[in-house]
Order: C-alpha cells, then sequence, then structure tokens
C-alpha cells in the first residue's frame, strides 16, 4: 500500500450548478433562462426530460449540506441562477432569489465549508436572449452589473469568485453545433460569442474588484490533453496543433493577451469583431484559474484515434487516462505565468445500479478519482501549485442535453422520490478528506 499525501490547507470540495439541482425553475419569481426554454423544446433533451424539478436542491438545500458535512467537505463550487435573482437579466431584482443564496451561504460557512460561488454556467435569462444574447455586447455590461449585485449581497461571506464556467462549451455546444441551449449552428456566431463572454469577464473583473478588492476572482476552463499517438516527430507536431488550436483559445487570450495564431486560421472569415481594449480587458490579473478535466483525446498525422485500444471509457464516451491530467498541467505551467489552480470539476459518469443491500457498488468511478487525485499530487510535486480539487458532481443531476441518462455524482438520487444515498465513492471520498491522503495499491 503506497500512500498519497497531501499539504494540510488542500482544499477538498464537490460541484454542482444550478440548473443541474436546484428545480423550482418558475418559483419564487424566477425568471426563465434559455435552459428551460431549451429543455422544454421538443427533441433537445436524450429522455425529453427538463430540469424543472431536477434534484429539488431548491427546496432540499439544507439536506444537501447536511450530506456534505457527513462527506466532510472542506469547500463546495456551486453556481447562482442568474434568472432567479434577475429575472429578466438587468432591471428590478427578485429579493426571494437573493435571499435563497443568502441562507445557502450561510447554512455553508456554518458547516465549516467554503463557498466557491460561480456567476454564470450557463442559464442565461431568456428575456437577454431575447436582445441577441451573448452576440450582443450590451448583454456583457448586463453580467458586469449582475456581478457587481451578487458581490455587493454575498460579497462579505463568500471568498472566491468565478465569472464563467466553461466558455467554450457555451459559445461552441450553444452556437456551433447546437447541442446545447440556445441551439444556434452559426460559425461567425459561434466565435463571436466565445469572444464577447471573454470581454464579459474582464467587465465583470472590474465590477467585483470595484466593490470589494480583496475577493479570490477566477475563471474556470475545460481543457482536454491532446497526446501524441507515438514519438514520432509527426504525430508529435500533430498533437502540438491539435493543442494549440483549441485549447489555448481562450488561455491565450487570458495569459497573454492575444489570440493564438492558430485561431485565426480555424476561424477565418469567422473571427470576431475585436473592440479597442478587448484584449487588455481580457487579459487582466486572475486571482486563480479553474480547471475542469475528464479527458484526453489521442492524436496521429490521421487525426484522432477513437477508441484507444485497451483503454477504459466512461458511460460519456470518454477514454479514462489519469496520467493525462498530470501532462496537462505540467503543459500549461509551462506555458504560461498561471495563479494558483483549483481542479474544479473531475468526475467520471457510469452505470450506477442500486444493490441489494441498498447500496450503490460504483467501484470504476472510485477508482477514477483514486487515480486523477495521485497524478494531481504528482504534478504538484512537479511545481503545479494546485490547492485543491472539486469533485464533479456532488449529486446524480440533470446532465444538461443528456438529462438523467448520465449519472456523475457522489450520492446517488432516486428522481423519483429525491432519496439521496451515499455512493461508495463518496465514502470513500469522506476517508480520503478526513485523513488528507490517497491509499492506493
Amino acid at each position: 500500500m503506497t500512500t498519497t499525501r497531501f499539504p494540510p490547507d488542500f482544499l477538498w470540495g464537490a460541484a454542482t450548478a444550478a440548473y443541474q439541482i436546484e428545480g423550482a425553475w418558475n418559483e419564487d419569481g424566477k425568471g426563465e433562462s434559455i435552459w428551460d426554454r431549451f429543455s422544454h423544446t421538443p427533441g433537445k433533451i436524450a429522455d425529453n426530460s427538463t430540469g424543472d424539478t431536477a434534484c429539488d436542491h431548491y427546496h432540499r438545500w439544507q439536506d444537501d449540506i447536511a450530506i456534505m458535512r457527513r462527506i466532510g467537505l472542506k469547500a463546495y463550487r456551486f453556481s447562482t441562477s442568474w434568472p432567479r435573482v434577475l429575472p429578466r437579466g438587468r432591471g428590478p431584482v427578485n429579493l426571494r432569489g437573493l435571499d435563497f443564496y443568502d441562507r445557502l451561504v450561510d447554512a455553508l460557512l456554518a458547516a465549516n465549508i467554503e463557498p466557491f460561488l460561480t456567476l454564470y454556467h450557463w442559464d442565461l435569462p431568456q428575456a437577454l436572449q431575447d436582445e441577441g444574447g451573448w452576440e450582443n455586447r450590451a448583454v456583457c455590461h448586463a453580467f458586469a452589473d449582475y456581478s457587481a449585485l451578487m458581490v455587493k449581497r454575498l460579497g462579505d461571506r463568500v471568498k472566491y469568485w468565478t465569472t464563467f464556467n466553461e466558455p467554450s462549451v457555451v459559445a461552441f455546444d450553444g452556437y456551433l453545433n447546437g447541442g446545447h441551449a440556445p441551439g444556434r449552428q452559426d460559425a461567425k456566431a459561434s466565435f463571436q460569442v466565445g469572444h464577447n463572454l471573454l470581454a464579459a469577464h474582464g467587465l465583470a473583473l472590474q465590477a467585483i474588484r470595484a466593490v470589494n478588492p480583496n475577493l479570490q476572482v477566477g475563471i474556470v476552463l475545460n481543457l482536454w490533453m491532446q497526446d501524441a499517438a507515438s514519438d514520432l516527430p509527426e504525430d508529435v507536431a500533430a498533437a502540438n496543433l491539435a493543442f494549440e488550436s483549441s485549447e489555448t483559445l481562450f488561455l491565450d487570450p487570458i495569459f497573454k493577451g492575444h489570440y493564438p495564431a492558430g485561431a485565426y486560421e480555424m476561424a477565418g472569415e469567422s473571427m470576431p469583431e475585436i473592440k479597442d481594449g478587448d484584449m487588455a480587458l481580457i487579459a487582466q490579473r486572475l486571482d486563480y484559474l479553474g480547471v475542469n478535466f475528464y479527458s484526453r483525446n489521442l492524436i496521429s498525422t490521421q487525426g484522432q484515434i477513437e477508441p484507444v485500444p485497451g483503454s477504459e471509457y466512461t458511460e460519456m464516451g470518454w477514454e479514462v487516462c489519469a496520467p493525462a491530467l498530470r501532462r496537462l498541467l505540467n503543459r500549461i505551467n509551462d506555458d504560461y505565468r498561471l495563479p494558483p489552480i483549483y481542479i474544479t470539476e473531475n468526475g467520471a459518469a457510469f452505470k450506477d445500479e442500486v444493490s441489494v443491500d441498498g447500496k450503490i457498488h460504483d467501484e470504476r468511478r472510485l477508482d477514477y478519482l483514486r487515480q486523477h487525485f495521485i497524478q494531481t499530487n504528482l504534478a504538484m510535486q512537479d511545481g503545479v501549485d494546485v490547492r485543491g480539487c472539486f469533485v464533479w458532481s456532488l449529486l446524480d443531476n440533470f446532465e444538461w442535453a443528456f438529462g438523467y441518462t448520465k449519472r456523475f455524482g457522489i450520492v446517488h438520487v432516486d428522481y423519483e422520490t429525491q432519496k439521496r444515498t451515499i455512493k461508495d465513492s463518496g465514502e470513500w471520498y469522506a476517508k480520503v478528506i478526513a485523513g488528507n491522503r490517497v491509499e492506493a495499491e
């Protein structure tokens, strides 16, 4: 048995997103979001479900915090619903929405759980979408106003703030392939949205720091390692090209102040309009970077190799390859001057079954997490400044276009009864947190 030990102040957490767990989609004054509209559109969600109820966290949040305490979480990453607070995206404030997050934050702190608040996890107010959504630069300013509002209400207690979760998914799944809300398929729009999200991030940074300059503010990017299929120079070159034309699209503007050369080649005539001052706005100093990591791509001169012979795959069709996380962390640490890093999402969807003993024996998820924790620790030994890990997800939930067909949680949710059951992976995670170490054979 080998033991991997973590620093005493390492933050062990779990993550969720508002639309995926809250439910109460039209209660207490909440406005409609683009995901409310999208999920209610026939044919958009795999199982024809919606997030109307989801995990009913809006009503069961106290029980969920009790579960967090039982697992021993040091931190909880969640998002606030913009339309719950500002039903039309701007204008009149829904105080009942603000009160909900007020109570949630107070209860987390009472449980000694550090809140990590994400301002945007994909649920744009539909009223703003009706004005053009993220293609409309005015929405970026509305986001800055919303950010300032939230900081004025919660900034005395919430220290860690994230502007956007995975802007590339918003831009390309929402506007290029149309698989996510608002379901557009327009290359030029997708690149403009990607740029506008970064500009909105910069405007929000300014707004947050104007209200409270002492907060820790960052952004969360989803990154995939692009590994070469062999040591042949041509395969290595192909993998580098794949990395530089995809993973650097948001990293370069944030940390270098310009788009990568590959972006211009990839976008072509769809390259966005960039206003004077935009790049300086985008490249402001960050207090941390959130990295969401799930898998890698294996690249040869012939393109991506899939499936990889001999590899295990999750229910999402993603390869299990934990060493790729270490390689990714080292690569971005070498390529950029980074602030401290948090692994803000890491987890796996597998088919879970409730056993006759009433438990969920999810050994594959447990092993996935074990491997990735160990590789994170190895990257830290390499010199990468990682401060914490957040498992995706605390609860089984509404998995966007997949509906309820994919389960990522370390806590099982029976969607009929809303009964929560901590899975074996969650019980194991509790031991990891309590001992601040990972045991591996």
